[in-house]
């Protein structure tokens, strides 16, 4: 994990005095949040899980209560040997300006839903003054030079603990943010996430989260499945939320898949979501449905290697007369390419060409899976839990997620991963030095369309019909998209980026004319300020770091040629 502090500190010799004013400021201020959260936010009991209980705080009051917390902390490390490690300053700046905003939303909400400040109550106020408090002191203390937190030797049982600890905490926010139906109390539940990850990386405590998870990798990642897994029973039987997380993993695995072509290989791809649909229509058309066109109907398993054999055969189809072109060219060849399999979805209906997809009318009423007497769409109740239909798909595609990333992981890592980067980074340079660029290229689209395929095939048997509206360009678009802002040729950002396009749009409907604007704007906001990703891949934060350094030597170099 990367270090995000963006503001250069300023050396011993120059910097600031601490302000004597500015501690006591800062502990004022978190006390002050900690009393007004326990006192009535707001007059109307029927808003936001009712904030109108004295002395009984509500989900957004322990909320703020626990930034106003971790505030005391920071200030407490301010004062000791530890505080030496960590950018202090950074972390209460972050939290300050965080918390601020969280309070400024607060009083919006309950202003827009019952009519007025005037049923705003005065511990919304104090919480407010507090917030602002913690923000004044902050910008009073002086910025601090963060240590090497790799040189920050931990035992191991600490390490261990504070990742378990991380992933739990991780679980229980996720539960807390999906079981939120309004939507003030998700945004205002967004911005208390940003704020609380923003001043981790801040202070530098995440530096020394991620070199411990480097040190102990299997603990992570036997940890990140681990929450994955648990996740379906802390939704309390919720359809609507695991369908939310099925449509995440399944954007994810896809995304994964495009990840070799795009983030490894570096060959954009505007029709990739043809790959998915090849693997959903093969398993619409072999499935049990009144409406299949295919009368074979093997097991599930041959289905998936039949579809996902399909989609790596229709990369390879498209890759060989195309893969000779590049950039621009490839994108409108591509694009065309992911166009053309859904006009040819619409044109396989019995009229202008065999009967194989019902056309327009799709393929409806795919029965639900059932591999060795399991049924996919029966409610069980494991240890007394209700597990529903998209929890059972849900364990399914966490499986064939795992093994994507385990598969691209391996790539990755390999000779063949290597061939991609060099490919990505100069073409005319890795042919030179030997490397099968063609072979290389059509690998990595045959690749990338076998692991699209054999999500579609789940995901045809998940949706309970195909059509070919389903595979517009907008959804290649947003899988490109998933992986620019995530971060390319990484794990972590693809399904961070997964994450947030499909979670978002769900929980902020009301957002939904103008979900393409924001997503623009993010972009662009991203390719300013962060053009690495979310998560930045090693390899592609060292060029950027590279690039920077040239750009700045050739300014340099300019200004002393104008001098002279």
């Amino acid at each position: 994990m990367t270090d995000v502090q963006t503001e250069t500190p300023v050396t011993p010799a120059a910097a600031p005095k601490n302000r004597p004013i500015a501690w006591p400021l800062g502990l004022a201020g978190a006390v002050l949040v900690i009393v007004g959260s326990f006192l009535s936010w707001s007059y109307d009991g029927t808003i936001l899980n009712n904030l109108s209980i004295n002395l009984y705080p509500g989900g957004l009051q322990v909320l703020a209560i626990i930034v106003a917390v971790v505030s005391l902390v920071l200030l407490v490390l301010d004062k000791g040997k530890l505080g030496q490690w960590l950018d202090v300053t950074a972390g209460l700046r972050s939290l300050g300006t965080g918390l601020s905003l969280f309070m400024v939303l607060v009083l919006a909400a309950i202003s827009v839903e019952s009519d007025g400040l005037i049923n705003v109550n005065p511990g919304a106020y104090i919480s407010l003054v507090g917030a602002l408090l913690i923000t004044v002191a902050a910008w009073l203390m002086p910025l601090r030079q963060l240590h090497d937190m790799s040189k920050a030797k931990s035992p191991a049982w600490a390490e261990i603990t504070a990742i378990a600890l991380l992933m739990a905490a991780l679980l229980f926010t996720a539960a807390y943010a999906l079981g939120l139906d309004d939507a003030w109390l998700f945004i205002i539940c967004l911005v208390f996430i940003a704020t609380i990850t923003f001043a981790l990386f801040r202070t530098g405590a995440m530096s020394w989260v991620g070199h411990a998870g480097q040190r102990h990798r299997k603990v992570l990642t036997l940890a990140s499945f681990a929450v994955a897994f648990l996740f379906p029973f802390t939704q309390d039987g919720s359809d609507a939320n695991m369908s939310i997380a099925t449509s995440v993993l399944v954007f994810a695995a896809t995304a994964m898949g495009l990840n070799i072509v795009v983030g490894l290989a570096g060959l954009l791809d505007l029709g990739y979501i043809a790959f998915l649909g090849s693997g959903a229509y093969v398993a619409a058309t072999m499935s049990q449905s009144a409406f299949a066109t295919i009368g074979w109907k093997p097991p599930f398993l041959v289905v998936v290697l039949v579809g996902a054999v399909v989609a790596a055969l229709l990369g390879l189809v498209i890759g060989s007369p195309t893969l000779r072109v590049s950039g621009d060219y490839l994108a409108i060849v591509t694009l065309g390419f992911g166009e053309i399999f859904r006009f040819a979805m619409f044109n396989l209906d019995g009229n202008n060409g065999p009967n194989l997809t019902n056309g327009p009318n799709g393929i409806p009423g795919i029965p639900d899976l059932e591999i060795g007497g399991f049924n996919f769409g029966d409610v069980h109740h494991p240890f007394g839990i209700e597990l529903g239909r998209f929890s059972n798909y849900y364990f399914l595609l966490l499986i064939l997620t795992g093994g994507v990333i385990l598969v691209f992981s391996r790539l990755n890592n390999s000779r063949i991963g290597r061939g991609w980067v060099a490919i990505r980074e100069d073409e005319k340079a890795a042919e030179a030095m030997g490397v099968n660029v063609f072979g290389l290229k059509l690998l990595a689209f045959a690749v990338g369309a076998f692991l699209a395929g054999l999500a579609g095939t789940i995901k045809a048997h998940q949706d309970g019909a195909v059509s070919p509206d389903q595979y517009m360009f907008l959804e290649s678009a947003f899988l490109l998209a998933a992986i620019v802002l995530g971060g390319m040729g990484t794990i972590a950002g693809v399904l961070l980026g997964a994450t947030i396009l499909k979670l978002l749009p769900e929980k902020l409907r009301f957002f939904s004319e103008y979900r393409l604007l924001l997503f623009g704007i993010t972009l662009v906001l991203m390719m300013r300020f962060r053009p690495e990703g979310l998560v930045a891949s090693r390899r592609r934060q060292l060029e950027f770091h590279e690039e920077d350094e040239n750009l700045a030597d050739e300014v340099e170099h300019q200004l002393v040629e104008e001098a002279k």
